[in-house]
């Protein structure tokens, strides 16, 4: 299976005042954590999609492994940044299989993660493979092709949530310990740095 992963790092961090994507944690941004753990996994490409501080994140992290694209409508919510991720692979590779959505602010996401995302599917045949955590499912989240043109036409600041609420039938998911932790707020972050 070809699995691409996209990395949605395009927000403006509302609520936190300034780019989540380059706070640091143990001494590497929340986006080189991410940025890292896809390149370790066996997932090509790997689409990171900026917007709101492309310019500030741009001059700071640039790994070779990765392309970076730009999201000029980022202000319409996560599911215009779903899209820009979604061209950019096909554009890379049209016989991509399946795609992985992360974000950049789950600090302990790891490359052991995205593999077993995909041992998951090949288990389960399911279309579609979510991290379960704190009684919620979310990201990442794999994607086989033929949610492709749903991906690429989603609307709104819901992402792909509504898709897993859409097909619960074709849906599995595995435990991600420590999922639920990602950073929107000042608090989150400095609770972030007390479990040093």
């Amino acid at each position: 299976m070809k699995t691409g992963i996209i990395i949605l790092a395009a927000g403006n961090s509302s609520r936190l005042g300034k780019p989540k994507q380059l706070l640091n944690y143990q001494g590497k941004t929340l986006l080189e954590i991410v940025s890292r753990a896809a390149i370790e996994s066996s997932c090509k490409p790997i689409i990171v999609v900026l917007g709101a501080y492309a310019t500030e994140i741009s001059a700071k992290h640039h790994f070779p492994e990765l392309k970076y694209v730009i999201n000029d409508q980022w202000e319409r919510g996560i599911s215009s940044s779903i899209a820009v991720g979604m061209s950019a692979v096909l554009a890379i590779n049209h016989d991509i299989q399946q795609v992985i959505l992360a974000v950049s602010d789950q600090p302990f996401i790891s490359a052991e993660i995205f593999e077993n995302l995909i041992k998951t599917q090949q288990l389960s045949d399911k279309g579609i493979i979510a991290s379960s955590y704190a009684e919620t499912l979310g990201t990442p989240v794999l994607f086989s092709k033929k949610y492709f043109p749903q991906l690429l036409s989603l609307q709104g600041n819901q992402g792909a949530k509504q898709l897993l609420n859409e097909y619960p039938e074709d849906s599995s998911s595995l435990v991600f310990t420590l999922g639920d932790i990602d950073i929107d707020t000042t608090s989150d972050y400095n609770n972030l740095n007390l479990q040093r």
